[in-house]
């Protein structure tokens, strides 16, 4: 580790694609969405939008394609076809999750999550796999005026646990995400996962394959898995 970058004193995870993999349910939501307009969900268009607040990912998505409705009225039917996709599809926790939240906790290191999304849909997930209090506080779309890539997000993060932003390691897998992070002064750890594998992390502190990776638990400080 980096003698600049003193010990993380707290760690913050988004959410979709990074404890959850939940991307290829979001992918769905897009593609039917867009379906009912007789309108296509690509990858640019995917990748515009991810890791964005509601009414800045809608827009982007009404902006793209000449839509007339407004972004509250999309994200309300996304929202619809969230939710009766979510049994449809398989969402299981990210590889490596369950042991860093094992070994933070072991270590006294505490959590929190920084997510774009709104938080019914957090806590829908939260309670799925039985995650509710592990987390010092979370903070979603409905607790920030502004979307990532701005930094408020974890600026607010920071804050709450009194601490300075640099010693806040942020766990994301959009390039969004990251750059939030880092406009923050956190320490921003990117995690790609299959939809965000092309973005640009150059700015990241660390750019790691899964939560597993025992670089992470260096920066972190923490004992190897498995040791």
């Amino acid at each position: 580790m980096e003698e600049s970058i003193p010990r993380p004193k707290a760690v913050v995870f988004d959410m979709d694609g990074l404890m959850f993999n939940t991307e290829e349910l979001y992918w769905h939501v897009g593609t039917e969405l867009l379906r009912r307009r007789g309108r296509e969900y690509t990858r640019p268009l995917c990748d515009a939008m991810m890791g964005l607040q509601p009414q800045p990912a809608f827009q982007t998505m009404i902006d793209w394609h000449g839509l007339s409705e407004t972004w509250e009225q999309l994200a309300a039917e996304s929202d619809e076809i969230y939710f009766s996709l979510l049994d449809q599809y398989p969402v299981e926790v990210m590889p490596g999750l369950w042991k860093l939240l094992d070994v933070l906790e072991s270590a006294g290191i505490p959590k929190a999550i920084g997510t774009s999304s709104r938080r019914r849909a957090l806590e829908t997930l939260l309670n799925r796999f039985q995650l509710q209090g592990r987390f010092a506080f979370t903070l979603t779309a409905e607790d920030v005026q502004h979307s990532k890539p701005h930094p408020e997000i974890y600026q607010k993060a920071a804050e709450r646990f009194g601490l300075l932003p640099k010693e806040v390691v942020v766990l994301e897998d959009s390039q969004a995400g990251c750059r939030a992070a880092v406009a923050a002064g956190t320490v921003a750890v990117a995690v790609p996962g299959t939809h965000s594998r092309h973005h640009d992390f150059t700015q990241a502190t660390l750019v790691i394959d899964t939560l597993a990776d025992p670089r992470l638990y260096q920066l972190l400080g923490l004992p190897p898995v498995g040791g």
